[in-house]
């Protein structure tokens, strides 16, 4: 994907426990690269070094207002006029587009271990957000619509990590659907780096749905 030479983009760390978002803006593009100045942390406001190697997100919006997202790694530096740091550019398949990127909800099966009244039940979820989620009801539970649980939910990532994310929230409805019982939970509390790994999650999940869409359109 071409993008224009100015764009902003914030990148946020893929593999870390910090939570961190960096901004930038794309000076150059050659091919698969993307040349970027040196990005400023959007808390301290001081000039970030970026090791080669390194992973991000990348976000950015467009003129007509969408937002894309896309992941990248550091390649090197190089001097021109001024310093500038070189991002690996994907395929344009690879780019997700995105609305309120954070609450994204993908539809994908994971462990749920929900806490209640000190006692502990199994679940596997039906969707995932970074604002809640809905689990299926696979047996009989005392909890009721209104009340608060607690929440161990177990995020596989595509390079092997696997995170255990944990979590409080609201159970807004039970419903009943094609025949399945689902539980609709909404977080209320999530700690900063828990939520980051939710995101990430998601955004993964998107990229394949993608991928399998582009390759049964080449198929």
């Amino acid at each position: 994907m071409q993008l224009k030479i100015g764009t902003a983009l914030t990148l946020e760390p893929t593999y870390t426990d910090r939570v961190e978002t960096f901004r930038c803006k794309i000076v150059e593009q050659e091919n698969n690269i993307f040349y970027i100045d040196y990005p400023i942390n959007t808390v301290t406001n001081k000039t970030a070094f970026l090791v080669d190697g390194a992973q991000f997100r990348a976000t950015f919006m467009t003129d007509e207002k969408v937002s894309y997202a896309f992941n990248t790694e550091v390649l090197g530096r190089k001097m021109v006029n001024i310093p500038i740091i070189m991002l690996s550019c994907p395929q344009e398949s690879e780019f997700v587009k995105i609305q309120r990127r954070e609450f994204v909800r993908v539809n994908t099966s994971v462990d749920v271990a929900l806490e209640y009244n000190s006692k502990f039940y199994q679940f596997v979820t039906e969707d995932i957000s970074a604002g809640g989620l809905a689990i299926h009801l696979n047996k009989e539970v005392p909890f009721i619509e209104g009340e608060i649980v607690n929440l161990t939910i177990v995020l596989p990532f595509l390079n092997g990590e696997i995170r255990y994310v944990k979590a409080s929230g609201q159970l807004i409805r039970i419903i009943e659907k094609n025949q399945l019982k689902l539980a609709s939970i909404q977080f209320i509390d999530t700690e900063d780096i828990d939520k980051q790994y939710i995101v990430r999650f998601c955004f993964e999940r998107q990229l394949l749905v993608r991928r399998g869409i582009e390759a049964n359109t080449i198929n």
